[in-house]
């Protein structure tokens, strides 16, 4: 297995999703809070990424092993038959997947005893999310709750954990501070659930070919877009009522100016539905968004 593969196997060019909501979270921390914990931040990060990894290869796996479309789906689309490796890596990737998911727990469990057992539990459900996400009998990637859970792990719980590391001992666990910062993360969790419902758009009648029934396949392509349109244009909402309640600095109006490359980047994928050609504009509306996002609440820690 080359490193090409195993790139793709770990899907390493979608890691941004989870990388900006954990750069989101210190930003927020250091506005919010003027405080950090480097320490525990730099385990908290590897955990993070090693976990993603687990889950993306766990993902893989299920995947091939529980295609119903067995000539193609699991010969030519999956990476595992696509590149052979379930006669030649088989044993490989088994390790793999240990060696992530119990790397990162233990990790975690060190970041849980330093900061609180916040932590842990925030984390947990992350991990259960995350292992059932593709495992089990009814894989909730299967099911029409992939882009919920997806934007809300990734997008908000990956932020709260970085945010309650850095400010553990003023953190105050209440309903109006969840909201505040739901509202501060929504953004991301709009978008990142925004990327699993375009992927699910353009693979509806692969995942109906495979018994996979989402979210897209009990409400249509036509009911997909009109959300994933509505989800586009609430992000920007999001930041503005924000930064309307004093919760964000008015800095971050600017990201409003990246409106007309949003819809430009939006219109071919509005336009046609197709993996290989169009999915890539969710991808770029996240990744964009994400760091002109965090940019900008870097910018605004700067006292002028």
């Amino acid at each position: 297995m080359n490193f090409k593969i195993f790139a793709e196997l770990i899907e390493l060019k979608a890691k941004t999703a989870s990388i900006f909501p954990f750069l989101l979270g210190l930003a927020y921390s250091l506005y919010h809070y003027q405080s950090v914990n480097l320490s525990a931040l730099a385990i908290y990060f590897v955990a993070m990424f090693m976990f993603n990894c687990f889950v993306d290869i766990w993902d893989n796996y299920n995947d091939y092993h529980k295609a119903v479309d067995t000539d193609d789906y699991q010969k030519n689309t999956n990476i595992i038959g696509r590149e052979n490796l379930s006669m030649l890596s088989m044993g490989l990737i088994k390790s793999l997947l240990a060696f992530f998911f119990f790397g990162s727990l233990i990790l975690g469990i060190i970041v849980a005893l330093m900061t609180g057992w916040a932590v842990f539990w925030l984390g947990l459900l992350c991990y259960v999310v995350g292992v059932f996400y593709a495992g089990g009998p009814k894989p909730l990637s299967s099911l029409p709750l992939g882009e919920l859970l997806s934007g809300l792990t990734m997008g908000y719980v990956i932020f709260l954990i970085c945010l309650y590391i850095n400010s553990s001992q003023n953190f105050v666990w209440s309903f109006a501070n969840l909201a505040t910062t739901f509202l501060i993360a929504l953004p991301n969790t709009l978008l990142i659930a925004n990327l699993m419902l375009a992927n699910n758009t353009c693979d509806l009648e692969e995942d109906e070919a495979n018994h996979r029934y989402t979210i897209v396949h009990y409400i249509g392509k036509k009911a997909a877009l009109i959300w994933w349109t509505t989800a586009l244009i609430l992000a920007f909402v999001a930041i503005v009522v924000a930064v309307i309640l004093g919760l964000l600095s008015p800095i971050m109006l600017l990201i409003l100016l990246i409106a007309p490359l949003m819809i430009k980047f939006a219109k071919p994928y509005l336009q046609k539905q197709v993996k290989k050609e169009t999915f890539i504009s969710s991808v770029k509306i996240l990744m964009v968004f994400q760091l002109v996002q965090v940019l900008l609440f870097f910018v605004s820690l700067i006292k002028f």
